[in-house]
């Protein structure tokens, strides 16, 4: 009998335990700041903290947007200071990711929820994860001779001097791109050789692409498939496919710093992107979503005609220098 008093006085006391823990939890997470840098548009952003809120109206949000070089620069003299602010950071691509991973900066979330997600898109260790995929694809112009339906169709004589890319010494969503088409395509290298050959034109971002494409100085070009989508929407003379081979696909990955001052916070952020409601978030902004099941925004095919082609991002990563080098190289005339 005294055991059983006993035992049952252990529960008790452990149960009171518990919830003293679990209130103070609640508490804390009331009373959070969470700092967020990142690199989507503005009103993405503001879109993205709005959404937080609702879900958690007790924390404090206070975030930075800037394009993903600069952001990254803030951060590092941030660190050399001494003094990192952001608790998370929500940017463009994974091999910015990975270098702060293999950095050792980054917070590790095994329990985060990815049962929905293909693993090809999540690293491994849970230290980033992906949050929408931005592919790259073909546009033309209406006027173009013919329709491509291949990257391979962009070397074709008709297409000579006809072709734009971004640029992959000045953006990193072109880099991630041009690695991927060597890594997937049989050409390798070899394909943007030919590019070359053909007189295709590198040069700056996205937007001087859909500038040229759609005011038809170049009538063929290499593009992020929202903005050819959005820009086919309000009337401009264009198309866009994704190539049957597949296509490449920066991912915008989320990731907790390990300096973190509000973890349980950055982790709720991070629940909230993945979770069902983050991702029709993502599709009501007009991005594909990274989550399997939900259903893409108006004027994409359906998600099983996309193939998003494989890329590793610490290969990448180590071989940066280098594949600028040979894209320099492939891309004389």
């Amino acid at each position: 009998m005294r055991a059983s008093k006993a035992a049952g006085l252990i529960a008790s006391v452990a149960v009171s335990l518990l919830a003293s823990q679990f209130g103070a939890a609640a508490a804390l997470a009331a009373g959070e700041k969470l700092v967020i840098y990142t690199s989507q548009p503005n009103t993405d952003a503001q879109q993205t903290v709005d959404a937080f809120k609702a879900k958690h109206p007790g924390i404090e949000v206070e975030w930075v947007r800037d394009g993903t070089p600069k952001i990254i620069a803030k951060l590092r003299a941030e660190i050399e200071a001494g003094d990192p602010r952001p608790d998370v950071l929500l940017i463009a691509d994974v091999v910015t990711m990975e270098g702060l991973k293999q950095e050792g900066r980054l917070l590790a979330y095994p329990a985060a929820d990815l049962s929905a997600f293909d693993p090809a898109i999540m690293d491994p260790d849970h230290t980033y994860f992906s949050t929408k995929l931005i592919t790259t694809g073909i546009v033309w112009n209406t006027k173009a001779p013919f329709s491509p339906k291949s990257w391979g169709d962009l070397t074709k004589p008709e297409a000579k001097n006809l072709v734009v890319m971004p640029s992959p010494l000045a953006s990193g969503a072109a880099l991630i791109h041009s690695v991927t088409l060597t890594e997937n395509l049989k050409e390798g290298w070899d394909y943007f050789k030919a590019l070359g050959a053909n007189g295709a034109l590198a040069t700056g971002g996205n937007g001087d692409v859909l500038k040229q494409v759609a005011g038809g100085d170049k009538l063929f070009g290499m593009i992020v498939d929202f903005m050819a989508i959005r820009e086919k929407a309000k009337g401009a003379p264009i198309d866009f496919i994704f190539p049957a081979e597949g296509v490449s696909a920066v991912t915008e990955p989320v990731a907790i710093l390990k300096t973190a001052k509000n973890p349980q916070a950055a982790r709720a952020f991070v629940d909230l992107l993945l979770s069902p409601d983050g991702q029709a978030l993502e599709v009501k902004q007009g991005y594909i979503p990274a989550r399997n099941g939900v259903a893409l925004p108006p004027g994409y095919p359906p998600r099983a005609d996309i193939k998003v082609m494989r890329f590793d991002a610490a290969r990448a990563l180590k071989d940066e220098m280098a594949d600028k080098e040979k894209f320099s190289d492939a891309m004389v005339r």
